[in-house]
């Protein structure tokens, strides 16, 4: 026969009871309350988008505060880290010899560290890379596809420009000269990057993503959500060139983008591309070398690295989720990893923060060694290039030397500009960069035959390169006058844009 309850135990299983049905009570309210969080935000916007380019980010901030909020931040440059923090740095200051690999590209007069979104259309004015149309008789150095990833005024301006309104045709703006389109471009990198603002789903807003995919056969539209958290980065932080004007077999493409991904995603394979076109971005002055000059090729090297290659996405790290109430959102103030270890490499990883920020340091350091190596390698081999060139050295001398150089700078320029890789990717940036040491030595070598056969034998004299200052003046650069020249087009002709976009509602003063 069962044992009767004793009073007290009855109470204690009754009050046991009622405490979790109250706890049950609580979290299917709490769970409600979030649910009618998340769909008020998406069932009561104040602004419903008819266009899905909508290039002022502000006109988002109403229906996405959180979102909005986050990416102003973007503008704070106080983050530090050993390598690539938010600070603008002159990394020619830091780098003198860059100055003189750069020699003949406008890379040699200024280059900094990149800082947040938020600046991107500020830094790119003031760069000396651009030119300063209007100040002194000076033209126009760069066309208008030099503004292709600096905002959303971009795909607004393509679709306006295009000779069909059926088919997206972005020839005509990159055929454009960069001033021409001063006023228009005039908001920062933002919402319709990768947003569509009718329906806020993901998706590129570069023509040439598209473009490149399809000429392997793929479908940018067809990717999964997680593939398309990268590819929105992929459309801008990528290897590309211009067709140049003069290309007999690209007629009316002026200076139009291409990927160059035909061959597949690898630095060899970019080149194998390039020079199956005979293309080159300068002849360099001292060596006379055709130098390919490598962008930021951030997507194709982070596809050679673990994370990438266990489907973690660009956002998953670098626009880590946060939760306030009900809402799950990604932060994005983008930027390093390393500044939110907490909520981006601690996800996955149990180690200590200060533990992980290490091992990303330990792997900066070893690619920062063997680049060191590379940059010294190779500066002297243009400046001796130089000196036999100008002890007679024929045309047949010199292509074995100028194809060495050419092999050994563009893996090094493919390494080191993309600007994460050495995180994403250092196995494959210390095999570029140790390939790159090996064809800039072997160059050096056939340099110096040549040098004993024109009756010099030793060590090649070489100009004092040390600081950037005197670097610069090697290669022959008046930074006085380009400084100048530039100071006037950020007083004179930069606030006439920014007035005329005001005036013609393309920018909102906040």
């Amino acid at each position: 026969m069962a044992k009767t309850l004793k009073k007290w135990q009855g109470w204690l299983l009754f009050g046991g009871s009622m405490i979790v049905v109250f706890m049950l009570g609580m979290l299917v309210s709490s769970l409600m309350e979030r649910r009618a969080e998340v769909a008020s935000v998406f069932n009561n916007k104040r602004t419903v988008f008819e266009d899905s380019i909508v290039a002022q980010n502000e006109k988002f901030k109403a229906d996405y505060p959180r979102e909005y909020e986050t990416w102003a931040m973007t503008e704070d440059t106080s983050f530090e880290s050993k390598y690539n923090g938010s600070e603008e740095v002159d990394v020619l200051e830091q780098r003198p010899e860059m100055v003189v690999l750069w020699a003949g590209y406008a890379f040699s007069r200024h280059y900094n560290t990149p800082r947040g979104h938020k600046h991107a259309l500020e830094d790119m004015r003031k760069i000396l890379r651009t030119g300063n149309p209007g100040i002194d008789g000076d033209g126009d150095m760069q066309p208008a596809t030099c503004w292709t990833c600096k905002g959303p005024d971009v795909p607004r301006m393509m679709r306006e420009l295009s000779d069909s309104k059926s088919v997206f045709d972005p020839a005509n703006f990159y055929a454009k000269k960069w001033s021409e389109l001063g006023a228009e471009e005039v908001n920062t990198i933002g919402c319709s990057d990768c947003h569509d603002a009718t329906t806020m789903d993901l998706r590129p807003a570069r023509p040439a993503l598209y473009e490149a995919f399809a000429r392997r056969g793929l479908d940018v539209k067809a990717q999964t959500h997680q593939e398309m958290r990268s590819l929105v980065c992929a459309q801008c932080h990528v290897e590309y060139y211009f067709i140049k004007p003069d290309d007999p077999n690209n007629p009316g493409k002026a200076n139009y983008l291409v990927f160059p991904h035909d061959k597949g995603l690898t630095c060899e394979a970019a080149e194998e591309y390039y020079d199956s076109i005979g293309f080159y971005d300068y002849i360099h002055p001292l060596s006379k070398t055709p130098i390919l000059k490598a962008q930021h090729p951030g997507y194709e090297m982070s596809q050679h690295g673990i994370h990438a290659q266990r489907g973690v996405s660009c956002a998953d790290c670098h626009m880590p989720y946060k939760q306030e109430g009900g809402v799950k959102f990604s932060d994005h103030q983008i930027m390093s990893p390393l500044a939110k270890i907490d909520r981006t490499c601690q996800i996955c990883h149990r180690q200590d923060a200060e533990v992980l920020r290490q091992n990303v340091y330990d792997r900066q350091d070893k690619c920062t060694e063997i680049r060191n190596r590379a940059e010294q390698e190779l500066a002297r081999a243009h400046f001796e290039a130089k000196y036999i060139i100008d002890q007679g050295a024929t045309e047949e001398e010199m292509r074995p030397i100028q194809a060495l150089l050419r092999k050994s700078q563009w893996r090094w320029d493919y390494a080191i500009a993309s600007h994460g890789a050495t995180f994403h990717a250092p196995q494959e940036v210390i095999r570029l960069l140790s390939h790159s040491v090996d064809y800039a030595q072997q160059a050096r070598l056939l340099i110096a035959r040549v040098a004993a056969k024109y009756g010099h034998t030793g060590e090649i004299p070489v100009p004092d390169y040390s600081t950037k200052a005197k670097a610069q003046q090697a290669i022959g650069l008046d930074m006085q006058k380009l400084n100048e020249k530039k100071q006037k087009f950020l007083d004179q002709i930069v606030p006439k844009w920014i007035d005329e976009a005001k005036k013609n509602g393309k920018l909102i003063e906040i």
